[in-house]
């Protein structure tokens, strides 16, 4: 049974699943549902909502270089211990909308922090925000047997937010650690995301 967390809330991967090396993050979220009202199709978003993941391997909680965000331009990091699965570009569909592997047996000893990020893309010229999507989450999921270790279902409002970190992986002591972060903030682009861990 995978453990539910509320923002904030920490669980020791390591300790749960002792043994655990490598891990699938997953993401999804829906676009909220317009009316189908007379003028509904006035108020549509013209454009899908293109959310999309990336993922921040920190040294001392601090960004060292660009080399070490993984995204859909760069879906491998140069370690070989994160890889990003693509880009989804609706978030249409069931289940996770984008996934991310991480081998944690892999990350160099001196990452301690992997941020799990999701920014809505041309949000700024599109009109967009994360208070047009819903039904967002992120769960942990150990790939030796597909199971799920742990799932945060963000529920804050994020009106005119247009970037979320979702989570992170810390190692703390030896041991890895998810945390449901769910913290909101403004940006158009992955470098505007990178922008807060430099």
């Amino acid at each position: 049974m995978a453990i539910s967390l509320s923002k904030g809330q920490k669980v020791s991967l390591t300790k749960e699943k002792p043994g655990l090396s490598k891990v699938c993050v997953g993401l999804g979220w829906d676009e909220v549902q317009q009316s189908k009202g007379l003028f509904s199709s006035l108020f549509k978003a013209a454009q899908d909502i293109d959310c999309d993941a990336s993922v921040y391997l920190l040294k001392g909680g601090k960004l060292a270089s660009d080399d070490d965000i993984v995204f859909f331009n760069n879906k491998k990091h140069k370690s070989g211990a994160v890889y990003h699965h693509g880009d989804n570009l609706t978030g249409a569909g069931e289940g996770d909308d984008e996934q991310v592997s991480v081998d944690l047996s892999k990350v160099p000893a001196e990452y301690d922090k992997i941020v799990i990020a999701v920014n809505i893309y041309k949000a700024n010229e599109r009109k967009q925000h994360f208070g047009m999507v819903q039904n967002a989450f992120i769960r942990v999921v150990d790939e030796s047997n597909n199971s799920e270790i742990c799932r945060y279902n963000l529920t804050d409002n994020y009106s005119g937010k247009t970037g979320v970190i979702f989570g992170e992986l810390c190692r703390e002591g030896g041991e890895w650690k998810f945390n449901a972060v769910g913290e909101g903030f403004l940006a158009s682009y992955i470098s505007d995301v990178a922008a807060r861990f430099k």
